[in-house]
């Protein structure tokens, strides 16, 4: 079957080497080693791919598992290719002759056929000398023996006599199955120990990783990116094995959702695999293997004989390869597809009475598996049990914080159209109420869709399940558009609930989402903690609360950090501390927004901690984009960017809810020039929709996009861009959040001449934050007031951006401190200052030591504009060829395919001096071609 290959080679790169190499260097025998499908002849074929064509006969020879009897056959199949390397009779050796009957299309280009010995031993001695002989005549030679697990034992034989004294100029190269093998461990039938001189190897190969599986599925569907849950499912069902991958994808529908994959089945080929390989098996076996596809999950022997199988066949099972030994001495299935396609051609009388033995048997373990009882009930037909062990099972998971789990039982309970009609509002209830701490979100949102639209939820649970809907779209999805209006409805549903109604209330007020005033938000929590006040649900209570806190310190309230302290953190209940550990995840978004990041730490510590401890998979993760932003704000640089990538890449299913991800990777590309990155990144931060998405990252990226179009020069567009975000920030009410927006806001107002908007801008936003714990917005007032009087009152100037610098630097916001300190050197140059220079060459390297490059590059052109330089940091000593601090700039932008003269215009170079660098690098990198630069590490 050697048909079971791969046509992409991916993930074999040390393998291919180490093949190529041998077949380069004869003598050689090399073994390649694998299971059915894991690219054995792909690889090959790869390695004689790359030799140079015509250097060397390939002969190619075939193993058949179904043969006609041909002695020797895959080699004399081989041999047959080379009639037109041959020499000249005379020149071969006599011995050559007694092939001809073997090959008779070869009978004229060999010597006479010598007399027949009459020792049968001797005349197959003789055989094996001429097929050397004849090798040797026509070297150098490679000859491919594949499939070598079905090989006769004459077959074996003979490449046995080959492989002990190899021709100088033969490779011999097998591919074979160690589960097939007649004598395990033994491809050649005995012990082999390869003469001196000769190159030995045994190339095994393994399934693919799941970077390996990513490869390879893009390959096959030609496409540059996959979601990574999608390929994480794929790397499950298929285990890495390259053939299954490949039938695998090419059986999806077009879309690449986890869920495309659960519908494709077992593909054609590899269950007629598996048919064949079944068939092969005794009776015993395929009772065992039958039994281990009912248990589905690898087991141990007294489970499988449970269910009907036992250790004779199971032991033949595993010595064939159609099961497999896993830790903890259980045994199963390779990948779940072979074991649905031995469950399939189970014929459905005998699967029945399975499950049942199945159920009676992890009945009776402690603590029983209750997961695989509700599995095996509803295979059984028993509808009673299935719902009991389902509910059990979702219990169980969700108390003991695994709430992932608790969600897919639940998610394939509602999904099963059998499932009775009054037991789905229940189920539902129960599923919403979780998927609200979780972070998958798209089934759950299309279950509750559907049962809300058809009418399937009493009137007293429609309330409950809309509410979580609409919780669910806000936050897990980050679609408060969609998710708002669910809310609305809700609380209104939920009239006689009132406590249940707070909740909904309580969501609403929070301020970063929707169009209201910050008065309206006010007003809605006060209805909250009203409703809930005389409630005794302490869940819905711890709801309120931790929305109270966030609210708080969302506003940079006096009294947020004392509201906080009330979080009840050690509550006996799970739900209570859940509750908790949204709070404390939240409160850490909002200190680091405010710039408590010593706070926010504490925060963010806490809430991982009892978001472990509940199974709460939402706040957890919001911690973490959060702490990216942090870091960018802390001047937390190094592997910043791949970080930020990294978490982008778990939030395929819910990219709304990495804004701060997408407002990082939007920053940095602005602090280093990248300017089409920076604009892609900051408009998937929420402008794309900024009335939709969460106000306080839209202000901040609203703000980024202004630099990024007072760098590029276009101050039109700056000033547009600033007056839009200044009217949501004004619409809300909510000024602590202007921190990263109104300098830069100022900055374009000013250079617009418009200067009475900015100092009415300046004047509204110090009243807005006036009596707020806010640093960060402080730190920015003095900046934006030393913007507004940057130009004509360069005095001032310099005292507002001094004490801007000093704020940032205290927090710490190392970069914000460099751009106020920029700003004050700036203007002590305007007066004078001679110490201003010394003070922006200081700048230029801290900039360049964070990470800034562009930032570094205009210190560096302003001081050449007034005669002064800054050399930049040079290469690392000792290393040849290195690229300087310069080049590695320039290096970066062309592999990101900009044109010399828009890498001028970021690095403030002449269009000359780029041509230079890039000339240079181009050099030093070894390459020919702009399109050949890769990104400096």
């Amino acid at each position: 079957m050697s048909s079971l290959a791969s046509p992409v080679l991916v993930g074999r790169t040390a393998e291919l080497q180490v093949l190529i190499d041998a077949m380069t260097r004869p003598p050689a025998v090399v073994l390649v080693e694998g299971e059915a499908g894991i690219g054995k002849t792909r690889l090959v074929h790869a390695a004689l791919s790359r030799l140079v064509s015509g250097d060397r006969s390939v002969l190619l020879g075939y193993c058949h598992q179904i043969r006609e009897p041909f002695p020797y056959g895959p080699v004399v199949e081989a041999l047959r290719e080379i009639a037109g390397r041959l020499p000249a009779i005379e020149a071969l050796n006599p011995v050559t002759g007694a092939l001809r009957d073997y090959l008779p299309e070869l009978a004229r280009a060999l010597p006479p056929s010598p007399r027949r010995p009459n020792d049968p031993r001797a005349e197959r001695h003789r055989l094996f000398r001429a097929m050397r002989a004849l090798l040797a005549a026509v070297g150098p030679a490679l000859l491919v023996i594949e499939d070598l697990h079905w090989a006769d034992d004459g077959t074996r034989d003979l490449l046995r006599f080959l492989a002990d004294q190899p021709p100088r100029g033969l490779t011999v190269v097998a591919t074979y199955r160690r589960e097939d093998l007649g004598t395990p461990g033994l491809p050649l039938g005995h012990t082999y120990r390869h003469p001196p001189g000769t190159t030995s190897l045994v190339i095994p190969l393994r399934p693919l990783d799941v970077p390996g599986v990513n490869s390879l599925a893009r390959a096959l569907l030609n496409r540059s990116d996959l979601p990574a849950p999608f390929v994480a499912r794929l790397h499950e069902r298929t285990a890495g094995i390259p053939f299954v991958v490949e039938e695998v994808v090419r059986s999806l529908p077009d879309a690449e959702g986890p869920d495309a994959l659960d519908r494709v089945g077992v593909p054609l080929l590899l269950r007629e695999a598996m048919a064949e390989r079944m068939a092969g098996l005794s009776a015993a076996a395929v009772s065992a293997v039958q039994a281990a596809a009912v248990l589905r999950l690898p087991v141990g022997e007294q489970l499988i004989a449970a269910v009907g199988g036992d250790s004779t066949g199971l032991g033949e099972a595993l010595r064939v390869g159609v099961l497999r030994e896993h830790p903890g001495g259980r045994y199963g299935f390779r990948h779940a597809l072979a074991q649905q396609a031995v469950y399939d051609a189970i014929p459905g009388p005998d699967r029945r009475p399975a499950h049942e033995r199945a159920m009676t048997a992890l009945a009776a373990m402690e603590p029983p598996p209750l997961v695989q009882l509700a599995y095996h009930s509803r295979q059984a037909g028993d509808m009673e049990a299935w719902l009991r062990h389902g509910r059990a099972a979702a219990d169980r998971a969700a108390a003991l914080g695994d709430t992932a789990l608790a969600v897919e039982v639940l998610e394939g309970m509602l999904a099963d159209p059998d499932l009775p009609e009054p037991d789905r509002g229940p189920l539902a209830l129960a599923l919403s109420r979780l998927a609200a701490t979780g972070l998958s979100h798209q089934r759950v949102v299309r279950l509750l869709r559907r049962l809300l639209r058809d009418d399937f939820l009493a009137r007293e649970v429609r309330g409950e399940a809309r509410l979580n809907l609409g919780l669910v779209l806000c936050n897990q999805a980050g679609d408060s558009a969609a998710g708002r209006p669910e809310i609305m409805a809700a609380v209104t549903e939920l009239h006689d609930r009132p406590t249940l109604a707070a909740r909904g209330w309580a969501s609403l007020a929070l301020p970063g989402w929707g169009t209201e005033s910050l008065a309206t938000h006010e007003e809605w929590m006060a209805r909250a903690e009203a409703l809930v006040a005389t409630a005794g649900t302490p869940e819905l209570a711890a709801a309120v609360l931790a929305n109270r806190a966030s609210f708080e310190m969302t506003i940079g309230s006096p009294d947020a950090f004392t509201v906080a302290a009330t979080l009840p953190v050690a509550d006996p209940s799970t739900a209570v501390r859940r509750e908790a550990a949204r709070g404390y995840c939240n409160l850490h978004d909002a200190a680091t927004m405010l710039g408590h990041y010593a706070a926010a730490e504490r925060f963010g510590k806490e809430g991982r901690r009892l978001a472990a401890e509940t199974g709460a998979q939402y706040p957890a993760y919001l911690v973490d984009v959060s702490t990216v932003r942090r870091n960018w704000l802390t001047g937390r640089w190094d592997g910043l960017r791949d970080r930020a990538a990294t978490l982008a890449e778990l939030a395929t299913e819910t990219p709304l809810i990495a804004v701060d991800v997408w407002l990082v990777l939007g920053l940095l590309a602005l602090a280093t020039g990248e300017w089409e990155e920076a604009a892609g990144h900051l408009r998937g931060a929420g402008m794309d929709a900024p009335d939709a998405r969460f106000l306080p990252v839209v202000v901040a990226a609203a703000g980024g996009l202004v630099e990024l179009h007072l760098a590029r020069g276009a101050l039109e567009s700056a000033v547009t861009e600033a007056e839009q975000a200044v009217a949501r920030l004004r619409r809300k009410g909510v000024w602590v959040w202007g921190a990263y927006l109104i300098p830069p806001a100022v900055t374009a107002f000013a250079r617009a001449g418009r200067l009475r908007e900015g100092a009415e801008l300046v004047a509204e936003f110090a009243g807005g934050i006036a009596g707020r714990l806010a640093p960060a917005a402080h730190a920015a007032l003095d900046h934006a007031r030393g913007a507004l009087a940057a130009d004509r009152r360069p005095a001032d100037a310099a005292g507002f951006f001094a004490r801007s610098r000093e704020a940032y630097a205290a927090l710490p916001q190392p970069y914000a401190a460099a751009r106020a300190g920029e700003g004050e050197a700036r203007a002590r140059l305007a007066l004078g200052d001679r110490h201003a220079t010394s003070a922006l060459a200081e700048l230029a390297e801290r900039f360049g030591a964070l990470g800034a490059t562009h930032d570094a590059a205009r210190c560096r052109r302003a001081l050449r504009d007034i005669g002064a330089e800054s050399p930049l940091p040079r290469g690392r000593k000792g290393t040849a060829g290195a690229l300087s601090q310069r080049e590695r700039e320039v290096a970066r932008l062309v592999a990101l395919g900009r044109t010399n003269r828009e890498i001028a215009d970021v690095l403030f170079l002449s269009t000359r001096t780029v041509e230079t660098h890039v000339a240079t690098v181009l050099r030093k990198l070894g390459v020919r071609s702009r399109t050949e630069v890769a990104p400096p590490v």
